[in-house]
């Protein structure tokens, strides 16, 4: 995974930006001044020589009062810093597995590999006893996978465990029984009923883990 490798070694503002924009539908300099403890004109550099080499774009927000709000997000042509699992090889081997050995083999092979990741998952997970120690556990792990996954408090106050990046998109297109399967290993790692939702909007592409504790 390229990204972390980079945000290890540089540590520069670049980086980021850039990891701020990923986890949102957008921000303005102001925001990111806030959450990155810089100065206004510091960022705004960054942003604007991002924005000219063609890695971030931008557009104008209307505000209630004032000139409207410059927002930046990022441009496709940074998608190469973030994981991308190879598809092409992994539905081959799933075309041939259903070729050779009927339509239920891929299905069974994919059950097999969230099983083994499952239990590489749970060597760590199931030591803590709190729902939201086991999330962030979690989280954790599947951003070492390349989800960027985050633990966040929903509007009504729940958990929820937010993936930012889907690094097998190309696989869950063609096999969407991994939406259904997933759910199902998060559910036995953490205890809890999973609902998974996907948000698209402003070109941010998101998909919530709702974590629904057995008390409620």
């Amino acid at each position: 995974m390229i990204f972390p490798i980079l945000r290890d070694i540089l540590h520069t503002p670049v980086v980021e930006i850039i990891l701020h924009l990923k986890q949102s539908p957008g921000m303005t300099v102001k925001e990111l001044c806030g959450v990155m403890k810089m100065s206004y004109m510091g960022v705004k550099q960054h942003c604007d020589a991002m924005a000219e080499k063609g890695y971030l774009d931008s557009w104008r927000h209307p505000v209630p009062h004032g000139r409207p709000e410059k927002i930046y997000r990022l441009t496709s042509k940074l998608d190469p810093l973030f994981p991308t699992a190879s598809a092409e090889h992994l539905l081959e081997l799933l075309s041939h597995a259903e070729r050779l050995f009927g339509m239920t083999a891929p299905e069974k092979l994919l059950y097999a590999f969230f099983a083994s990741k499952a239990e590489r998952y749970a060597k760590k997970v199931t030591v803590e006893t709190e729902l939201e120690n086991k999330a962030l556990v979690l989280a954790r792990l599947r951003t070492a996978d390349g989800c960027m996954s985050v633990v966040e408090m929903s509007g009504t106050g729940g958990l929820r465990i937010v993936d930012y990046h889907c690094p097998h998109v190309e696989l869950l297109r063609q096999y969407p029984l991994i939406e259904e399967i997933e759910c199902e290993m998060m559910e036995r790692l953490l205890g809890c009923t999973v609902q998974r939702d996907v948000e698209e909007r402003s070109g941010l592409r998101r998909v919530i883990f709702s974590l629904i504790s057995p008390a409620e």
